[in-house]
This record gives structure tokens, sequence and C-alpha cells, in this order.
């Protein structure tokens, strides 16, 4: 089972016109994150240094920077990463089981120190290459080794944005929401999700070079 797991409903119902005005409605939600981001960087960068030395990610940073990820998503998934839904995303950094998106992520009880972390970091480029190509940014946003610049985007110019607005002119004209888009557009964001956690260093886990489509992730039995 893949440590970082991202999940989404898609909303029977979605408004023609909503998606015109969200990026509006998020503004709260911007001027929070805002503040959120520049909390999750400096964590970031402190983190770097803890699993440097010592191998192990501060369990509370590692606590805040997973809830930093898991509000992102929701706000990502009501605008212009998904615009899967219309239910309006909490003001949360715990994870809200009743929103239709959702974000978990297991705590790495253990990870790489001294050099082989740098080494390893380096081996996620082919990774973040194909994040880029999917978001229009690198990974998903970008992120730094030592966490001096980390971010995601609500909205991108790469394959998810060319989806994502197929999808948006289908709400507008045929009020509709393809489900095979969705289940790519899924995948596309599950991709660059894992790419982001392995380069803030919060999952040792190599990310597959694999697109798991669809509202859940993928049955490890099968």
């Amino acid at each position: 089972m893949s440590p970082i797991r991202l999940e989404g409903d898609l909303s029977p119902k979605l408004s023609r016109w909503l998606w015109l005005v969200k990026w509006l409605l998020l503004i709260p939600h911007f001027v929070v994150l805002l503040f959120l981001w520049l909390a999750f960087a400096v964590l970031t960068f402190l983190a770097f240094f803890a699993v440097l030395f010592t191998g192990r990610y501060p369990r509370g940073m590692f606590g805040f920077n997973a809830g930093v990820l898991r509000w992102t998503w929701r706000v990502a998934y009501y605008s212009y990463s998904a615009l899967a839904t219309d239910v309006y995303p909490p003001f949360t950094l715990k994870d809200v089981p009743s929103y239709p998106a959702r974000l978990e992520l297991d705590y790495p009880e253990h990870q790489r120190r001294g050099l082989r972390l740098i080494g390893w970091w380096l081996l996620g480029i082919p990774q973040y290459a194909i994040a880029g190509i999917l978001s229009g940014s690198a990974v998903g946003g970008s992120a730094a080794a030592d966490g001096s610049h980390a971010s995601w985007h609500y909205a991108s110019n790469g394959l998810i944005g060319v989806l994502v607005l197929v999808v948006a002119v289908l709400l507008l004209f045929r009020d509709r929401y393809p489900r095979d888009v969705f289940d790519v557009v899924m995948g596309f964001n599950r991709w660059c999700a894992r790419a982001f956690a392995y380069a803030a260093l919060l999952t040792p886990v190599y990310p597959p070079f694999r697109l798991d489509p669809g509202p859940r992730e993928p049955d490890p039995a099968s």
C-alpha cells in the first residue's frame, strides 16, 4: 500500500457555472494557505537536517506538514485541479472523513541519513519531471531538498489543467463531468502528490512509475 493515499468522490451533481467564481470564493483559503505553506517550507528545512543527522522526521513537524497537504488537496479538489465537488472545503488541518476529497500519509519510522539521503533524493528527479509535465510546474508546485521553497498549485497549465478545462466547458454547456476524464484527473493528481511527498521527505518510499486512475487507491492485493 502506498504511504500516501489520495482519494476523492465525484459529486453526482455539479453546478454549470460555479467553477467560474470558485477562485473568488476561495480567497480566504488562499490567504490562510499562504501562511501555512510558509510554515511548511520552514519546517521542511528544519526536518531535512533532522533526517540528515538522525534518520527521523520529527513527528510534530510531520503531522503539521501532512495537514497542510490535506488542506491543500481539499482546496485543489474543489477548485481547478479537479472541479469534482461543489462542497466548500473546511478550514482545518485535520482529516475530515465526510468531505469528498481525502489525503492520508503514513508516518515514516525510519529514513535514510547522511550522504545517502542526498543521493536518494536526487533519484527522484525523473519523478519530479513527470509530475511537472502533469501539473505544469515542478512536483505539483516545487520543493527543494532543504525545503527552502515549497508549494502546491490549485490550478495548472499542465495536462491536469488541460483536462480540467475540458471538464469546465462540458459542465458549462452540457452539464456533465465524464467519469473516465475524472478517473484520469485523479490518477494525474495522485502521481503529483506521491512525487511531492517524496521530494518533501515526507516518505522514503520511491513513487511507482505507474498511473493509478480512479477515485480510490488501487487494492494492494490486486
